[in-house]
């Protein structure tokens, strides 16, 4: 899998997975990960083209979203298992994306 399909998943993730959290909290924060994921879904026909600036706006709105840690800290408290699953699988798609990131940056340093 390339990096700018991780990114485009991760996006996708984060829009769908924020709007049904805000379904069901009507919290404007939980629109925080929807805004992310729509700036990553912008963002990927320039990392798929494989231009490094676009690529490394990328990477960095993605280190944005691990910003969910916090959340999951008092979802975890508070015992709201259905917050604390929404939270872990933006967490993971982000944690996949970067994987990638990092493997393409490699790749391309090494050419």
């Amino acid at each position: 899998m390339n990096a700018h399909i991780a990114s485009l998943v991760n996006g996708v993730i984060l829009v769908s997975v924020g709007l049904w959290g805000y379904s069901e909290s009507s919290s404007v924060t939980s629109l925080i990960p929807v805004g992310i994921g729509m700036l990553l879904v912008i963002l990927n026909k320039g990392v798929k083209n494989k231009n490094k600036v676009i690529a490394h706006i990328a990477v960095l709105v993605t280190i944005l979203s691990f910003a969910n840690i916090m959340p999951l800290r008092s979802a975890l408290e508070d015992g709201r298992s259905d917050a604390v699953l929404r939270i872990i699988i933006m967490l993971s798609s982000s944690i996949y994306a970067m994987i990638f990131f990092i493997k393409s940056f490699i790749k391309a340093r090494r050419k």
